[in-house]
């Protein structure tokens, strides 16, 4: 098998090949050399030996990637058939398709390049007003307050990649998480603008394993993932969705889209906010 290198797919063998990853970099350490991984499907980051790394075929790879596409294709036409029903009004015996096009704005930062690009064409396909940056998770503090400047959105999703460096223990310090830090500064940063230009900001923060408690107490509104789960790539795009497409006067929490979310409540929840789609 051909050596591994940046940008590979591979899967762990010790864990049983369970979470499929994109090889992210390769540290050469005095033990050997170290593998930055970061989820194919799920948002989580890990790290492994190289020498516990399978390259995968390139048809299991072709698979993967159809599926992630094809996962999103059943969301938006799920979402688009849901909201044709919501929107059918009888006008002079005419029947007129209102389907949902927000006019709220999100802005959303994505760690991974190869996830933002799906988030962007998502919203697209979903009919939402979106920026979406790939800005790395760690320079996700230093950028965020003057890109809210430039775009002025209703809504933020802060997102990438994330996980447990002990799992198990440790839930409640925050070195034990892997990037839950730069989440929770860009959540302070965000507030910071929130507070000087009253914009009354939606915020959605986090990723696998996220530090939970932490992100709602920094000052979003949902987060990930308060059991400590790995949450699927598109629930971040799920929250931010149910929000640009719920009137202003309603409130927005999980318990009204929870079985949208691959595990619920236990990967996604939060305190609400009030939604953000306006009047044509």
């Amino acid at each position: 098998m051909s050596k591994i290198k940046e940008g590979d797919i591979v899967a762990r063998k010790s864990h049983g090949k369970d979470v499929i990853f994109v090889v992210k970099r390769i540290i050469r350490t005095s033990r050997g050399e170290i593998v930055i991984l970061n989820g194919a499907i799920e948002r989580i980051e890990a790290d492994a030996p190289i020498d516990d790394l399978e390259k995968l075929d390139r048809k299991v790879i072709h698979t993967i990637l159809k599926n992630i596409d094809e996962k999103i294709e059943r969301h938006v036409a799920q979402s688009t058939k849901q909201n044709y029903k919501v929107g059918i009004l009888l006008n002079e015996n005419r029947i007129i398709n209102t389907s949902i096009k927000a006019k709220a704005s999100i802005l959303h930062l994505d760690g991974d390049k190869r996830y933002a690009e799906k988030s962007s064409r998502y919203y697209k396909k979903m009919g939402l007003q979106a920026v979406v940056k790939n800005v790395p998770e760690n320079k996700q503090p230093q950028v965020v307050y003057n890109l809210l400047k430039v775009y002025k959105p209703d809504i933020l999703v802060i997102t990438g990649h994330d996980g447990m460096i002990k799992k198990q223990s440790g839930y409640s310090d925050i070195y034990n998480y892997r990037n839950s830090k730069y989440f929770i500064e860009t959540v302070k940063e965000a507030r910071k603008y929130d507070e000087e230009y009253k914009r009354d900001l939606v915020i959605f923060a986090g990723a696998c394993q996220s530090f939970f408690e932490a992100l709602i107490l920094a000052g979003a509104n949902f987060a990930s993932s308060p059991a400590r789960i790995l949450i699927d790539f598109l629930d971040p795009l799920i929250v931010a969705k149910e929000v640009a497409t719920t009137d202003r006067n309603k409130l927005v929490t999980v318990d009204g889209f929870e079985m949208k979310l691959r595990d619920g409540k236990k990967g996604i929840d939060g305190i609400g906010a009030k939604g953000k789609k306006c009047e044509n």
